[in-house]
């Protein structure tokens, strides 16, 4: 971990890569999105992935429900009873004066108030467009027999499909659950960080379909800076609850090439709170089982030469 560790970590030199352009990744503002999973769609588009169907949950707008084999941009759609706050966005629509707006009366809607007298705006949606994450250490390079999964020259992580051999180490290797399998055929499948339209200087498909630019993608120092100035905005206009996710190098997998704008906890979100590699311990459980080991044969030799003695003398 500590190869990995800091805020200028150059994961395409470990790879191997020389002479590379900067680490290239992605910075998602969800307080700007706005559910229209243009991101999704683009994704499959420009990838050429299977379509997987439309679960009908009954209980939210988002039917993809998750990242998947087939889904490698996922927009969530979680509704909360909290308040969104009251948001003039300065654009005049006419005189509304006399219409009634789900049982507002025109004095009460400018008030803030429902006609019984009851308080308005208690309800909210957080919508945010997840993705691999392209962890600065990786558990999923760590474990794969094959080299089917690979550090780019830009540091970001893709799978070979054509050497996948289906194992399947990976996906309980990754601590997001992002990898996942196809059913068909085993192999696995992730978002490749479009590798294919940035190594011709071309913008990934998400990035590019997505209207409210809530999906930015660029050189990964210039996006922590932009963010970090997007949460200082958000907390002087009174939105106390914008974190970041994922940026900070010095976390359980050393940062994330992919990280986000978030406002509420993780957990909401369905993410981890505290995000660890899952190989981190792997050296000291080998280092640990290696001395279980010898320690094993050493009492076996042990109690093979007080032995020796007594079926010698039976011998004789």
């Amino acid at each position: 971990m500590g190869r990995f560790s800091g805020p200028l970590a150059d994961v395409a030199a470990d790879a191997g890569h020389t002479d590379h352009p900067p680490r290239m990744g992605f910075f998602t503002d969800t307080s700007v999105c706005i559910g229209c999973k243009a991101c999704e769609v683009a994704c499959k588009e420009w990838n050429a992935i299977p379509e997987d169907g439309l679960t009908f949950t009954g209980m939210s707008y988002d039917n993809t429900q998750g990242l998947s084999a087939d889904t490698w941009r996922h927009v969530a759609f979680i509704e909360q009873r909290k308040p969104l706050g009251f948001q003039d966005p300065g654009v005049e629509h006419g005189d509304y004066s006399n219409v009634d707006l789900l049982g507002l009366t025109a004095e009460a809607a400018a008030q803030g108030s429902t006609a019984d007298g009851e308080d308005r705006g208690e309800f909210r949606w957080l919508m945010a467009s997840d993705v691999c994450k392209h962890c600065t250490h990786a558990a999923c390079l760590d474990v794969c027999p094959t080299g089917s999964l690979f550090r780019t020259e830009y540091g970001t992580v893709v799978v070979q499909e054509d050497i996948c051999n289906g194992c399947g180490y990976c996906v309980p290797a990754c601590p997001y659950g992002v990898i996942d399998q196809r059913k068909d055929d085993g192999r696995v499948w992730k978002c490749t960080l479009c590798y294919d339209r940035i190594s011709h200087d071309m913008e990934p498909a998400c990035a590019k379909a997505c209207p409210t630019d809530s999906i930015q993608y660029g050189p990964l120092d210039e996006l922590r800076e932009r963010a970090a100035a997007r949460v200082e905005q958000l907390h002087e206009a009174g939105v106390d609850d914008a974190r970041l996710y994922g940026h900070d190098p010095d976390d359980g997998v050393g940062g994330d090439g992919a990280f986000f704008l978030l406002l509420d906890e993780p957990e909401v979100y369905g993410l981890p709170p505290d995000p660890v590699v899952t190989t981190r311990d792997l050296g000291s459980m080998w280092r640990h089982a290696g001395v279980a080991a010898l320690t094993l044969l050493g009492g076996i030799a042990t109690a093979y030469a007080a032995t020796s003695p007594r079926r010698n003398r039976r011998t004789r």
